[in-house]
């Protein structure tokens, strides 16, 4: 080696050992921020199977009542998985826009459909809690109008 390498060499790599240190130090406080950060805007899996399982349940009646039909049973939905998540405004509190896929059978049918979603949901007054949001339609193309429908409690049936 050259001795002005040398003389780099012991000089840089005590520099270049404290910024990894600093680095490893550094790393694990932002990844737990971006976690908890993470975890305060993300509804769990069980309100996202309830939205929905509301969703359907919802468009199914609407549907019935349309042609004057029996509405079948609850569906079941499982396996859901988000692909895109993005923040809004939904009315005049906060809310979400979820994409993503899931599984989901009607009462009674042995067919499991795996199906493309597209859910709003807007955060409770005090943050904890999460409701079904539906664009209404009768939007003036500046402002979108709402429905909004309160999730079933823990062991009521959609």
């Amino acid at each position: 080696m050259l001795p002005g390498l040398t003389t780099l060499a012991v000089v840089v790599q005590p520099l270049l050992r404290l910024v990894q240190r600093g680095l490893a130090l550094l790393l694990p406080v932002v990844l737990a921020f971006s976690l908890s950060a993470c975890g305060t805007a993300q509804p769990s899996q069980k309100v996202l199977l309830s939205a929905l399982a509301l969703q359907i349940d919802l468009t199914q009646r609407s549907i019935a009542d349309a042609l004057t039909l029996e509405a079948a049973g609850p569906p079941q939905v499982s396996r859901v998985r988000v692909e895109s998540q993005e923040a809004m405004t939904i009315g005049s509190s906060k809310g979400l826009h979820l994409r993503g896929r899931f599984d989901w059978r009607l009462a009674g049918d042995p067919i499991r459909v795996d199906s493309a979603f597209d859910l709003y949901l807007q955060r409770g007054e005090r943050g904890q809690s999460w409701r079904l949001a539906r664009p209404s339609g009768s939007g003036d193309g500046t402002s979108q109008d709402w429905l909004i429908d309160p999730l079933p409690l823990k062991g009521e049936t959609v």
